[in-house]
């Protein structure tokens, strides 16, 4: 198969977990012999046309065409800061500049075939209806949130984009049960949307990564130590509850004042938390890294935390959970709403892997945090039935198999010889 990729995360750009993902399964791709054209952001400097792990990509390099935004921008765009003005400048240049290179550059010039086009989210959608409409492929698009769900109203402007990529798509892919019940509900076409989960390279978030020599280590380094060991990694926003998690540290360390809680992120609520630590005379007690690290040191807090805690007041998927889960720690996580997490971690039966909680409530989330702190064999089994969840649901591997079923899919659908959808992951 051979795809024309459009997505605004991918090496060397990273936003958040759509980045993790492209990286991924485009590589997954490869591996199973289908030929992947990525169309993704320049920062600046990146070569225009480039080769990454097997993968083609183009970066188009962007203009300044701010003087001309004034006709060119909605009327709530008009509305946005001078920011956010230019990141929608941006985005509608990165979309019709790779459109307009795959459709002239690469199958007219180039006379090259592409047997589907992808597109994820409202930032990479015009691209693919443009070049559905042609080139007149197959044409997929991948929700992996939606503007009302990631701001509760938002933009009018971001939500006809989604709305128009999703009329013009064959097939919507979307990552989790909640996930198509949020866009059901929104009015998006049932009988479109396929369900595929995200994953995790379970070889490189593998327990036995690192030594414990080498743990104790990290551990000393951050500031930890051996004290017991909460970890957050993400985005530092409303919808990711680190606040709520912040106000709950007070309550969890009346019952284990060791503690140490390491939040790892950057994001608008940085003055919010380093308040609320300043407030509550914390600062022994919550190591702030408001930066992005690389992999390897990600793996590394993964392996040193003893319970990790996402309490996401809006979680599509939700992959640091499943890469905690695959470092065999047990999770705490928000489960109200639309949440990916419900479907990944097991609170009951023979195999649990974690806790939910109602990311809204502190106490709530200090009462399993601190469940978990103060039971050794708890998180040891918890862990162990974690990993194994990961090898048996969310691995890359699964992901792009289950992908690439919904693109033949479509596929089929545009040569007439439609079969029965594949089946979603139970």
């Amino acid at each position: 198969m051979r795809l024309a990729y459009f997505v605004d995360e991918f090496p060397p750009f990273f936003r958040g977990g759509l980045g993790t993902y492209a990286m991924e399964i485009t590589q997954q791709y490869v591996k199973l012999g289908h030929t992947i054209t990525v169309f993704s952001h320049n920062n600046g400097n990146d070569p225009t046309r480039d080769q990454w792990e097997g993968v083609e990509v183009h970066r188009p390099l962007l203009t300044d065409i701010s003087d001309a935004l004034p006709i060119l921008n909605p009327c709530d765009v008009q509305r946005w800061d001078q920011k956010g003005q230019q990141f929608y400048q941006e985005t509608l240049l990165y979309n019709f500049l790779s459109a307009s290179k795959l459709i002239n550059d690469l199958v007219r010039m180039e006379k090259r075939t592409f047997d589907i086009t992808v597109s994820h989210d409202w930032l990479a959608a015009l691209a693919g209806v443009v070049t559905r409409s042609n080139l007149n492929r197959p044409f997929v698009f991948h929700f992996h949130s939606t503007e009302e769900g990631r701001t509760s109203d938002g933009s009018t402007t971001i939500k006809q984009i989604e709305r128009l990529a999703a009329e013009h798509a064959d097939l919507i892919v979307t990552v989790s049960y909640a996930m198509r019940d949020e866009l059901v509900r929104l009015g998006y076409q049932e009988s479109k949307i396929r369900v595929v989960y995200n994953g995790v390279d379970a070889e490189k978030y593998h327990p036995a990564r690192f030594s414990q020599k080498q743990i104790e280590k990290f551990r000393e380094h951050i500031g930890v130590g051996d004290a017991p060991m909460i970890f957050f990694i993400g985005r530092l926003t409303w919808v990711k509850g680190i606040d709520m998690l912040a106000m709950a540290m007070p309550m969890i360390l009346r019952e284990v004042p060791e503690a140490k809680l390491v939040i790892l992120g950057k994001g608008e609520m940085e003055p919010l938390l380093s308040h609320i630590v300043r407030s509550q005379g914390m600062e022994n007690n919550v190591i702030l890294n408001y930066s992005y690290v690389g992999e390897e040191e990600r793996l590394m807090h993964y392996a040193a935390c003893d319970v990790a805690v996402f309490p996401s007041k809006y979680e599509p998927f939700g992959i640091v959970c499943t890469e905690a889960m695959a470092m065999g720690k047990p999770v705490v996580v928000g489960a109200r709403g639309t949440s990916g997490f419900r479907e990944q971690v097991v609170i009951t039966g023979d195999s649990p892997t974690g806790f939910h909680i109602n990311p809204f409530d502190p106490a709530d989330i200090a009462k399993f945090t601190t469940m978990l702190l103060n039971d050794a064999d708890l998180r040891r089994k918890m862990g162990v039935n974690a990993r194994n969840r990961v090898l048996e649901q969310f691995t890359w591997d699964i992901a792009a198999k289950n992908t690439l079923q919904v693109y033949e899919e479509a596929i089929e659908m545009s040569h007439g010889t439609r079969k029965n959808p594949p089946a979603s992951p139970q």
